[in-house]
Protein backbone atom coordinates (compact mmCIF):
# COMPACT_ATOMS: atom_id res chain seq x y z
CA UNK A 1 0.00 0.00 0.00
CA UNK A 2 2.72 2.53 0.96
CA UNK A 3 4.68 1.63 -2.32
CA UNK A 4 1.31 2.40 -4.22
CA UNK A 5 0.95 5.52 -2.70
CA UNK A 6 4.79 6.63 -3.45
CA UNK A 7 4.34 5.75 -7.12
CA UNK A 8 1.01 7.85 -6.71
CA UNK A 9 3.25 10.61 -5.43
CA UNK A 10 5.74 10.40 -8.31
CA UNK A 11 3.41 10.70 -10.86
CA UNK A 12 1.29 13.52 -9.52
CA UNK A 13 5.19 14.87 -9.08
CA UNK A 14 5.60 14.28 -12.71
CA UNK A 15 2.27 15.61 -13.84
CA UNK A 16 2.75 19.21 -12.40
CA UNK A 17 6.32 19.53 -13.83
CA UNK A 18 5.10 18.88 -17.03
CA UNK A 19 1.97 21.55 -16.41
CA UNK A 20 4.63 23.76 -15.05
CA UNK A 21 7.11 23.49 -18.18
CA UNK A 22 3.45 23.87 -20.61
CA UNK A 23 3.05 26.50 -18.69
CA UNK A 24 6.10 28.44 -18.82
CA UNK A 25 6.38 27.56 -22.64
CA UNK A 26 2.52 29.15 -23.03
CA UNK A 27 3.78 32.25 -20.95
CA UNK A 28 7.26 32.53 -22.68
CA UNK A 29 5.44 31.94 -26.22
CA UNK A 30 2.80 34.75 -25.37
CA UNK A 31 5.24 37.31 -24.86
CA UNK A 32 7.26 36.42 -27.47
CA UNK A 33 3.98 37.58 -29.75
CA UNK A 34 3.36 40.00 -27.67
CA UNK A 35 6.81 41.93 -28.00
CA UNK A 36 6.74 40.99 -31.93
CA UNK A 37 3.82 42.63 -32.54
CA UNK A 38 4.69 45.77 -30.67
CA UNK A 39 7.93 45.93 -32.84
CA UNK A 40 5.69 45.29 -36.09
CA UNK A 41 3.79 48.69 -34.42
CA UNK A 42 6.31 50.64 -33.85
CA UNK A 43 7.87 49.39 -37.47
CA UNK A 44 4.47 50.31 -38.98
CA UNK A 45 4.18 53.74 -37.16
CA UNK A 46 7.81 55.29 -37.80
CA UNK A 47 7.89 53.76 -41.30
CA UNK A 48 4.64 55.51 -41.93
CA UNK A 49 5.70 58.85 -40.79
CA UNK A 50 8.92 58.88 -42.60
CA UNK A 51 6.55 58.56 -45.55
CA UNK A 52 4.76 61.43 -44.68
CA UNK A 53 7.18 63.61 -43.91
CA UNK A 54 9.23 63.45 -47.11
CA UNK A 55 6.06 64.08 -49.44
CA UNK A 56 4.08 66.64 -47.57
CA UNK A 57 5.46 70.36 -46.67
CA UNK A 58 3.47 70.56 -44.06
CA UNK A 59 0.20 72.60 -42.52
CA UNK A 60 0.50 75.57 -43.49
CA UNK A 61 3.28 75.31 -45.91
CA UNK A 62 5.59 77.88 -43.98
CA UNK A 63 5.00 75.59 -41.00
CA UNK A 64 8.53 76.28 -39.54
CA UNK A 65 8.55 80.05 -39.71
CA UNK A 66 5.98 80.70 -37.56
CA UNK A 67 6.66 76.69 -35.55
CA UNK A 68 3.00 76.23 -35.24
CA UNK A 69 0.39 73.78 -37.08
CA UNK A 70 1.97 70.19 -38.73
CA UNK A 71 5.25 69.62 -39.65
CA UNK A 72 6.17 68.19 -42.81
CA UNK A 73 9.43 68.31 -44.74
CA UNK A 74 9.08 67.75 -48.17
CA UNK A 75 10.17 71.00 -50.17
CA UNK A 76 7.45 73.32 -52.05
CA UNK A 77 8.96 74.67 -55.80
CA UNK A 78 8.53 77.89 -57.29
CA UNK A 79 5.33 77.01 -58.82
CA UNK A 80 4.19 76.08 -55.47
CA UNK A 81 4.37 72.61 -55.98
CA UNK A 82 5.14 69.66 -53.80
CA UNK A 83 8.21 67.79 -54.04
CA UNK A 84 7.56 64.37 -53.56
CA UNK A 85 10.83 62.47 -51.62
CA UNK A 86 12.48 66.16 -51.06
CA UNK A 87 13.58 67.63 -47.25
CA UNK A 88 13.82 71.38 -47.09
CA UNK A 89 16.55 71.75 -44.98
CA UNK A 90 15.06 74.82 -43.01
CA UNK A 91 11.79 72.76 -41.86
CA UNK A 92 14.43 69.72 -41.14
CA UNK A 93 16.20 72.35 -38.51
CA UNK A 94 12.99 73.64 -37.16
CA UNK A 95 11.71 70.15 -36.30
CA UNK A 96 15.14 69.30 -34.53
CA UNK A 97 14.54 72.69 -32.56
CA UNK A 98 10.95 71.33 -31.40
CA UNK A 99 10.75 67.56 -31.81
CA UNK A 100 9.58 66.59 -28.73
CA UNK A 101 6.03 68.23 -29.44
CA UNK A 102 6.17 68.18 -33.20
CA UNK A 103 7.44 64.45 -33.57
CA UNK A 104 6.91 62.47 -30.63
CA UNK A 105 3.81 63.69 -29.55
CA UNK A 106 2.07 64.99 -32.50
CA UNK A 107 3.25 62.20 -34.82
CA UNK A 108 4.08 59.40 -32.86
CA UNK A 109 1.36 59.94 -30.38
CA UNK A 110 4.10 59.95 -27.31
CA UNK A 111 4.17 55.61 -28.10
CA UNK A 112 7.86 55.41 -29.21
CA UNK A 113 11.80 57.71 -29.22
CA UNK A 114 13.01 58.27 -32.37
CA UNK A 115 16.17 60.20 -34.18
CA UNK A 116 16.13 61.25 -37.79
CA UNK A 117 19.68 61.95 -39.39
CA UNK A 118 19.83 63.61 -42.88
CA UNK A 119 23.03 62.04 -45.17
CA UNK A 120 24.35 63.58 -48.13
CA UNK A 121 25.77 61.41 -50.84
CA UNK A 122 28.72 62.03 -52.58
CA UNK A 123 28.86 65.39 -50.70
CA UNK A 124 31.16 67.79 -48.95
CA UNK A 125 28.15 68.44 -46.32
CA UNK A 126 28.30 66.80 -43.04
CA UNK A 127 25.03 64.64 -42.23
CA UNK A 128 22.53 66.47 -39.79
CA UNK A 129 21.21 64.84 -36.53
CA UNK A 130 18.07 65.75 -34.78
CA UNK A 131 15.58 64.03 -32.00
CA UNK A 132 16.04 61.84 -29.28
CA UNK A 133 19.68 60.33 -27.94
CA UNK A 134 19.53 56.67 -28.47
CA UNK A 135 21.74 55.48 -26.28
CA UNK A 136 22.63 51.88 -28.22
CA UNK A 137 18.62 50.78 -27.72
CA UNK A 138 18.05 51.24 -31.12
CA UNK A 139 15.44 48.37 -32.11
CA UNK A 140 14.33 49.41 -35.43
CA UNK A 141 15.47 51.75 -38.73
CA UNK A 142 14.44 52.62 -41.68
CA UNK A 143 15.65 54.87 -44.76
CA UNK A 144 14.76 56.76 -47.93
CA UNK A 145 16.36 57.90 -50.90
CA UNK A 146 15.40 61.94 -50.58
CA UNK A 147 16.16 65.37 -52.90
CA UNK A 148 17.53 67.94 -50.05
CA UNK A 149 18.02 71.86 -50.97
CA UNK A 150 19.91 73.11 -47.75
CA UNK A 151 20.79 76.87 -48.94
CA UNK A 152 19.63 76.54 -52.11
CA UNK A 153 16.89 79.14 -51.69
CA UNK A 154 19.80 81.70 -52.05
CA UNK A 155 20.93 80.44 -55.40
CA UNK A 156 20.10 83.05 -57.90
CA UNK A 157 21.88 81.04 -60.96
CA UNK A 158 22.68 77.71 -61.42
CA UNK A 159 25.31 77.53 -64.65
CA UNK A 160 25.33 74.19 -64.70
CA UNK A 161 21.57 74.16 -65.98
CA UNK A 162 20.76 77.59 -66.60
CA UNK A 163 24.07 79.05 -68.09
CA UNK A 164 22.65 80.41 -71.18
CA UNK A 165 24.83 82.30 -73.24
CA UNK A 166 24.45 85.19 -75.29
CA UNK A 167 25.79 86.32 -79.00
CA UNK A 168 29.02 86.75 -77.38
CA UNK A 169 30.37 83.37 -76.20
CA UNK A 170 29.12 79.14 -77.85
CA UNK A 171 26.52 77.61 -75.85
CA UNK A 172 28.84 74.68 -76.13
CA UNK A 173 31.94 76.11 -75.24
CA UNK A 174 30.65 78.41 -72.61
CA UNK A 175 28.31 79.53 -69.45
CA UNK A 176 26.65 82.46 -69.06
CA UNK A 177 24.19 84.89 -67.59
CA UNK A 178 23.35 87.73 -66.06
CA UNK A 179 21.36 89.74 -63.17
CA UNK A 180 20.08 92.83 -62.20
CA UNK A 181 21.48 94.65 -58.59
CA UNK A 182 20.65 97.56 -57.00
CA UNK A 183 23.16 99.85 -54.73
CA UNK A 184 20.37 98.83 -51.50
CA UNK A 185 20.98 94.85 -52.11
CA UNK A 186 24.77 95.69 -51.67
CA UNK A 187 24.34 96.74 -48.47
CA UNK A 188 21.78 94.38 -46.88
CA UNK A 189 23.50 91.01 -49.16
CA UNK A 190 26.98 89.69 -50.43
CA UNK A 191 26.80 88.11 -53.43
CA UNK A 192 29.35 85.34 -54.61
CA UNK A 193 30.50 83.02 -57.27
CA UNK A 194 30.76 79.29 -55.49
CA UNK A 195 32.72 76.85 -57.87
CA UNK A 196 32.55 73.39 -57.06
CA UNK A 197 36.49 72.54 -55.37
CA UNK A 198 37.20 70.18 -58.64
CA UNK A 199 36.85 73.61 -60.98
CA UNK A 200 39.08 75.41 -58.96
CA UNK A 201 41.83 76.36 -61.10
CA UNK A 202 40.50 74.79 -63.80
CA UNK A 203 37.82 77.19 -64.70
CA UNK A 204 37.79 80.68 -66.05
CA UNK A 205 35.90 83.51 -65.60
CA UNK A 206 34.58 87.14 -67.04
CA UNK A 207 32.55 89.45 -64.71
CA UNK A 208 31.36 92.78 -65.84
CA UNK A 209 28.46 95.08 -65.92
CA UNK A 210 28.62 95.78 -69.18
CA UNK A 211 27.86 93.90 -72.39
CA UNK A 212 31.37 93.96 -73.46
CA UNK A 213 32.90 91.10 -71.81
CA UNK A 214 34.71 89.93 -74.53
CA UNK A 215 36.96 92.81 -74.50
CA UNK A 216 37.90 92.06 -70.46
CA UNK A 217 40.54 89.14 -69.52
CA UNK A 218 39.60 85.75 -68.47
CA UNK A 219 40.10 85.50 -64.74
CA UNK A 220 41.20 81.63 -63.28
CA UNK A 221 39.80 80.67 -60.59
CA UNK A 222 41.35 80.37 -57.24
CA UNK A 223 39.47 80.12 -54.63
CA UNK A 224 35.75 78.05 -54.23
CA UNK A 225 34.05 80.73 -53.35
CA UNK A 226 35.07 84.54 -55.56
CA UNK A 227 33.71 87.75 -53.82
CA UNK A 228 31.43 89.85 -56.10
CA UNK A 229 30.41 93.17 -54.80
CA UNK A 230 33.70 94.77 -55.33
CA UNK A 231 33.86 93.73 -58.96
CA UNK A 232 29.88 95.72 -59.35
CA UNK A 233 29.94 99.04 -60.80
CA UNK A 234 27.06 101.39 -60.80
CA UNK A 235 26.87 103.98 -63.68
CA UNK A 236 22.94 104.62 -62.79
CA UNK A 237 20.87 103.76 -59.92
CA UNK A 238 21.07 99.85 -60.71
CA UNK A 239 23.65 97.55 -62.93
CA UNK A 240 23.38 94.57 -64.78
CA UNK A 241 25.71 92.01 -64.17
CA UNK A 242 27.27 89.04 -66.51
CA UNK A 243 28.88 86.48 -65.83
CA UNK A 244 30.43 84.20 -68.01
CA UNK A 245 32.50 80.66 -67.51
CA UNK A 246 34.62 79.20 -69.82
CA UNK A 247 33.23 75.74 -69.88
CA UNK A 248 29.47 74.74 -70.64
CA UNK A 249 27.76 73.47 -67.93
CA UNK A 250 30.10 74.06 -65.28
CA UNK A 251 29.87 73.55 -61.53
CA UNK A 252 28.77 77.11 -60.39
CA UNK A 253 26.23 79.16 -59.04
CA UNK A 254 25.48 82.50 -58.14
CA UNK A 255 24.00 83.34 -54.96
CA UNK A 256 23.26 86.41 -52.22
CA UNK A 257 22.96 85.72 -49.19
CA UNK A 258 22.73 88.18 -45.71
CA UNK A 259 25.20 90.31 -44.73
CA UNK A 260 25.64 87.62 -41.42
CA UNK A 261 25.51 84.68 -43.19
CA UNK A 262 28.30 81.96 -41.88
CA UNK A 263 30.88 81.51 -44.24
CA UNK A 264 31.93 78.06 -43.39
CA UNK A 265 28.49 77.06 -45.52
CA UNK A 266 30.23 79.30 -48.44
CA UNK A 267 30.58 75.94 -50.30
CA UNK A 268 29.27 75.19 -54.00
CA UNK A 269 27.34 72.10 -52.27
CA UNK A 270 25.39 73.73 -49.89
CA UNK A 271 23.38 75.44 -52.21
CA UNK A 272 22.58 72.87 -55.21
CA UNK A 273 19.87 69.83 -55.03
CA UNK A 274 21.75 67.45 -53.20
CA UNK A 275 20.83 63.52 -52.96
CA UNK A 276 20.20 62.77 -49.15
CA UNK A 277 20.13 59.74 -47.34
CA UNK A 278 17.44 60.23 -44.43
CA UNK A 279 17.19 57.55 -41.78
CA UNK A 280 14.64 57.18 -39.15
CA UNK A 281 15.73 55.19 -36.30
CA UNK A 282 13.37 53.87 -32.96
CA UNK A 283 13.06 52.78 -29.90
CA UNK A 284 10.83 52.09 -26.75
Amino acid sequence: MAMRLIEIGIILIVIVMIFGVILTSVENSTEKVMKTQEINNMEKLASETLDYLINNPGIPNNWNEYVKGTPGLAIVNVDGQTIPNSVSYAKLIALGENYEDMVYEKLLGSKIKSSIELIPQESTISSVKIGDSDEGNVIFSTNRLVKCDFYKGYALIDFQNDGKCNKHHAQDKHSCNYFKVFPGNLRKSDYYLLVDNDEVYHLKYIVGTTSEEEAQNWQTAHSNKIYLNDKIDFTDDSAVVFIHLDKPHARAVLVSVPKDFDEKFLNYDYFRTNECKLTMKAWY
